[in-house]
């Protein structure tokens, strides 16, 4: 989560980095500084979004009479939702025009937090969740491009750095403020923050930006594609979700569930590959570097985004963090990212883009199984010190995976590769998110089981039930101090092995990233470099 949580350069669409549009020059003075502020305002607000509730998530599960494993829909519903929409932002870019289009995102997204703080039940949580999200599509990519088109091509790279710096500093920002707003106002605000400074970009935007609109046009919609993919998206999500409640395949919505997703997404490759104007262009999955980026950018950043999840879930649940101290927990993870990813988007055109990417596999590895050995006896510093480190694992990984995947693809070609690289990402962390809860309490429900059988087995347990008596407790209170110290256990021991295997396939990835060739001439530096978010 992460929320997604220094989620340092994603695909965004190179191809709308245009320059101003026709016959107007760079904005200047007052103009370009209040332009610059205001898109960054937005981007900054929309990435928070995606970290800032992530500690949250036991305060809303209770607050809304829902367990916090599906407080997590939070988290999935706004990703799943901003995964469905970004295919479309080429097509409503070229429909509505881009400062509209900006203009009407960030408002909506305004409209839609409002919403969220003020949602009286957990499922008019989600739906509004999924509503944000969908609204949020086009805001990134779209500021990235009206502040391109603000400067000239000389001073690109540095405008480029001034936007990279706010999506890198959001995710920092992000658990530390969430869990701030949550432990000493209450979680709603932490939407409702996002009204002041939404309003203010938006009207600024568009004082400054509206005369210089780009052209519109009448294009045709791929609708049954993007039907399809709402359908097999959405079908997914819900199963994995729902599964764990629902005693999985034992139960016929699970098993209808399984099947819509599966005939929809058969149904979704077959119409893609073969209709004239597709939503998702899936032909590019015919050049191996573009799907091995695809397939290490979706299971890295899933691992990743599972774990970010985690690791707050458990820090409150079971280590009695506070949600502002799960959130500096995790903030740390932009530090060296700030640092890094300016460095590593210079010398990614002259060092072989498959070794930054195996240094990222390597430093995430080594994060995974740091954890893996985490007790709960865990001191603050212990559980800072890997997410510090995990840190540089961020910077190597996206511009170099998009350098990668963009290699050698024609430039008319990029659009759709980032939106498709984009939507695999956004869904993977989704998908992982629903996952990594499901397997955390699955192991833990197995661990607790062991243990108790051990427990029973040994002749102390008798002798610490009795000093327990000897202490004034009754046999049932006892019994429920050793489940609870049982459970901490137990779920201690799971979240141990998710950071293990999540280690383990790191490590094997390194293996993968080696079957793409050495970058070839494609996109750009500075479009892949744009990519930051």
């Amino acid at each position: 989560m992460a929320e997604e949580q220094a989620v340092a350069a994603t695909p965004v669409e190179p191809r709308l980095q245009a320059a101003a549009p026709a016959g107007l020059p760079p904005l200047q003075g007052t103009a370009i500084v209040l332009g610059t502020i205001a898109l960054s305002l937005a981007t900054f607000m929309n990435v928070l979004d995606t970290s800032i509730a992530n500690v949250s998530i036991p305060s809303i599960a209770g607050d809304l009479g829902v367990s916090p494993d599906q407080g997590t829909w939070v988290i999935t519903s706004f990703a799943v939702a901003n995964a469905i929409s970004m295919p479309l932002t080429g097509w409503l870019t070229r429909r509505v025009g881009q400062v509209r289009l900006f203009t009407a995102s960030t408002l909506l997204f305004v409209l839609t937090s409002m919403l969220c703080g003020l949602a009286p039940t957990f499922s008019a949580l989600v739906l509004f969740r999924a509503l944000q999200g969908l609204v949020a599509g086009p805001m990134i990519p779209l500021s990235q491009a009206l502040l391109l088109s603000s400067y000239p091509k000389a001073k690109a790279g540095a405008a480029l750095g001034v936007w990279s710096m706010t999506t890198l500093v959001a995710p920092v920002v992000g658990p530390v403020l969430g869990g701030w707003i949550t432990d000493n106002i209450s979680w709603p605000w932490i939407f409702y923050i996002n009204v002041p400074v939404g309003v203010i970009a938006a009207l600024v935007t568009w004082s400054v930006y509206r005369r210089r609109e780009t052209a519109t046009a009448r294009l045709p919609i791929d609708m049954v594609g993007l039907g399809l993919l709402i359908l097999w998206v959405g079908a997914l999500q819900v199963l994995l979700d729902k599964g764990k409640d629902l005693d999985w395949f034992g139960s016929p919505v699970i098993v209808t569930l399984a099947v819509v997703a599966a005939i929809a997404f058969a149904v979704f490759l077959v119409w893609e590959l073969t209709d004239k104007h597709p939503v998702v262009d899936l032909r590019l999955f015919k050049g191996r570097n573009f799907l091995v980026s695809s397939v290490a950018m979706s299971i890295g950043y899933g691992l990743y985004f599972g774990n970010v999840v985690l690791l707050p879930l458990w820090l409150q649940q079971y280590m009695g963090y506070t949600a502002t101290l799960a959130g500096v927990i995790l903030a740390p993870v932009g530090v060296l990212a700030i640092f890094l990813t300016p460095f590593v988007g210079r010398l990614v055109d002259r060092v072989d883009p498959r070794w930054f990417v195996t240094t990222s596999f390597v430093i995430f590895a080594l994060v995974m199984f740091m954890r893996a050995d985490f007790t709960t006896q865990a001191d603050v510093d212990t559980l800072l010190l890997p997410t510090v480190i995990q840190g540089a694992a961020l910077a190597t990984f996206f511009i170099p995976l998009l350098t990668l995947g963009f290699s050698g693809l024609a430039p008319e070609r990029i659009p759709s590769a980032s939106g498709l690289l984009n939507f695999a990402r956004i869904s993977a962390g989704s998908f992982a998110t629903s996952i990594t809860t499901t397997l955390w309490d699955r192991r833990a429900t197995l661990h607790h089981a062991q243990l108790v059988e051990r427990l029973v087995s040994n002749p102390q347990a008798a002798q610490a039930m009795a000093q327990l008596h000897a202490e004034g407790l009754t046999t049932q209170q006892g019994n429920a101090l050793l489940n609870h110290l049982i459970d901490n256990q137990a779920y201690m021991m799971s979240t141990d092995d998710i950071f293990y295997v999540s280690g383990i396939l790191f490590v094997a990835m390194i293996f993968l990233i080696w079957f793409a060739r050495p970058a070839k001439a494609g996109a750009s530096g500075a479009e892949v470099s744009a990519g930051a978010h």
